[in-house]
C-alpha cells in the first residue's frame, strides 16, 4: 500500500511496528503470457514471513541453529489481479494464529503504485525439532514463544 510502517494488527504498542515487505517482480518470474507465474507468489509469501520474523527479532537462521524448524503444513493463494514484470508488490504479512505449537500467517499483496489488491494468501506452520518431533515453544523456548505471542492476532 505505501512506504509507511503498519501497526501490528490492532495492537497499540509503539515498539510493535512492522514494515511491509516489498518485492520487485523480476523478468524470470513471468510466464509465457508475460505475467508473474502463480508459483512465485508462494515464494514471495515465504520471503515476507522471513522478513516478519526478522523484524520480530526471530531470525529463522538463529532458530535453525537452536534445532527448531518450522515446515509448511498448508498454503493457499487467491489471485485477484495480475502482477507483471517490473511491478513492485507490497506484501503485508499478519500472524493470525499462534499457540506455541502451530502458527498461521495471512498475506495481502498490493501494487505499490496503485494500491490495487493483487493477491491474498495464507500459510500454516508447525514447530519441530531437527529430528522431526513436534515441540512446544511455550514449554521448550519461552523467550521465542513470548515474541510470537506478542505479535499474534489472538
Amino acid at each position: 500500500m505505501s512506504d509507511k510502517q503498519i501497526e501490528v494488527y490492532g495492537k497499540n504498542v509503539e515498539n510493535m511496528i512492522i514494515r511491509p515487505y516489498e518485492h520487485h517482480a523480476k523478468y524470470y518470474e513471468t510466464d509465457q503470457m508475460g505475467i508473474i507465474h502463480h508459483s512465485n507468489y508462494i515464494r514471495w509469501m515465504e520471503e515476507a514471513r522471513m522478513d516478519l520474523m526478522n523484524q520480530m527479532g526471530l531470525s529463522y537462521k538463529e532458530m535453525e541453529a537452536m534445532e527448531i524448524i518450522s515446515p509448511v503444513l498448508s498454503v493457499s493463494c487467491e489471485y485477484h489481479s495480475m502482477v507483471h514484470f517490473d511491478d513492485v508488490v507490497v506484501i503485508e504479512p499478519k500472524l493470525v494464529k499462534y499457540n506455541g505449537i502451530r502458527m498461521e500467517v495471512e498475506y495481502r499483496m498490493y501494487d505499490k503504485k496503485t494500491g490495487e489488491l493483487r493477491t491474498t494468501g495464507r500459510s500454516s506452520h508447525c514447530f519441530l525439532s531437527r529430528s522431526g518431533r513436534p515441540i512446544s515453544l511455550k514449554r521448550s523456548y519461552p523467550e521465542i514463544d513470548t515474541k510470537f505471542f506478542e505479535y499474534a492476532d489472538q
